[in-house]
């Protein structure tokens, strides 16, 4: 019998993480039809193969790991100088300044969002309601005292500053919004940006969907005028690159933000062992001209995935937010339906997994989630389905 003491806090969370029950549930559902198909719109899990530079890159680097002279062991934790270099000269395409030594390369956004909160105190954390889960699990996990802002069909899903504490606080943005595909304009951001330096409050800024940005929204927080001296900023190759499998991301710290840097170099250097000599090989050459080109003709294969879905939704009269700058449409539940009520009526009647809402956060119930990472033969079975029995 142990006598350890456990973490009291996971006692606040929910039951299972929200995709785990939704795996759950479809699962039971293939085994009691194994005949009828489910097109499954619900993990934000990309379905497109590699770009074939990046593809190249890998096998490349997996030959030089092979000889003697060419073989890497432990990754720089910052990761190597040749990716970091890589990653600000992407941001100066794009018109942001970014220096190769504020880049900290990382297996994923998901690890940073959830190691950031080692560099702070005690301190309120400001999260938009719903978000991606992550964010409040996290703080929950490590008693993090939560400030939810409601983003709601009012604001836009897009939560202002006023909204927030009149105090020092952490604020997690996440533009374009997972899940509700929502972003913030220019006007928007420098809101943040201008309360965060009246505060003295940190943003950090998820930015994993800003490839999918095709609006004139800032694909960037270092976009707006002093951005640099209150926000680090997430992204990821995830979805840009489709490195789910393959799991490369990196945090920007920029030097104005102080100590902050060498603290978080010193917590990655304790608890990470940096990312693979091979996979940071291919986010190099994800990153050059020739691998963007690539990647953006997977990021417009999803865009008409989720138009097509719009139309259907549009076509019905369904309230829907998203599938412009995000792979991701969100959606009102339409007739009285709950987030789970809903799901299940999708997946039972018209064999379509998404998420629930409500899995989101609390102002999420009464929508629903979907994804454009299928195939587009998926997309236009599923458009059909809907437009016959939604």
């Amino acid at each position: 019998m142990l006598k350890i003491k456990t973490n009291e806090n996971f006692a606040s969370l929910s039951g299972s993480y929200l995709f785990t029950e939704t795996q759950r549930r479809i699962r039971l559902f293939e085994a009691e039809n194994p005949e009828k198909k489910v097109i499954k719109l619900g993990i934000g899990d990309v379905t497109r193969p590699l770009a074939p530079t990046v593809v190249e890159a890998m096998l490349r680097a997996a030959e030089e790991m092979g000889r003697a002279d060419g073989f890497h062991g432990y990754a720089p934790e910052a990761g190597y100088g040749f990716l970091r270099t890589a990653i600000a000269e992407n941001y100066a395409s794009r018109g942001v300044d970014v220096r190769p030594e504020e880049v900290y390369v990382s297996d994923g956004s998901k690890s940073d969002a959830s190691g950031i909160f080692d560099l702070f105190g005690d301190l309120p954390v400001v999260i938009p309601d719903p978000v991606y889960p992550v964010y409040a699990d996290s703080c929950v996990m490590s008693g993090k005292k939560v400030v939810y802002l409601p983003a709601t069909r009012e604001n836009g899903f897009l939560p202002t500053p006023d909204l927030a504490p009149d105090r020092a606080s952490a604020i997690f943005i996440c533009s374009p919004n997972n899940p509700t595909g929502a972003a913030y304009g220019t006007a928007g951001l420098a809101e943040w940006v201008a309360y965060a330096k009246r505060t003295g409050s940190l943003i950090v800024c998820d930015a994993a969907y800003s490839a999918f940005i095709s609006s004139d929204c800032p694909n960037s927080i270092y976009r707006i005028p002093g951005a640099k001296s209150c926000a680090v900023e997430l992204n990821s190759l995830s979805k840009s690159a489709g490195f789910t499998g393959t799991r490369c991301a990196w945090a920007v710290f920029p030097r104005e933000l102080g100590e902050l840097a060498g603290m978080w170099l010193r917590r990655q250097s304790a608890k990470f062992n940096g990312v693979a000599y091979v996979v940071q090989r291919a986010a190099e050459a994800a990153l050059s001209k020739q691998g963007m080109r690539e990647s953006e003709e997977n990021i417009a294969y999803y865009r008409r995935n989720a138009q097509k879905i719009c139309s259907v939704l549009s076509e019905k009269g369904i309230y829907h937010t998203g599938g412009i700058d995000s792979p991701y449409i969100w959606l009102k539940c339409p007739g009285t339906d709950d987030s789970w009520g809903f799901f299940d009526r999708m997946l039972h009647r018209l064999r379509i997994a998404g998420t629930p809402g409500a899995g989101f956060g609390k102002n999420g119930e009464g929508y629903f989630r979907l994804t454009a990472f299928c195939s587009d033969e998926d997309a236009d079975e599923a458009a059909e389905r809907m437009r016959k029995l939604l």
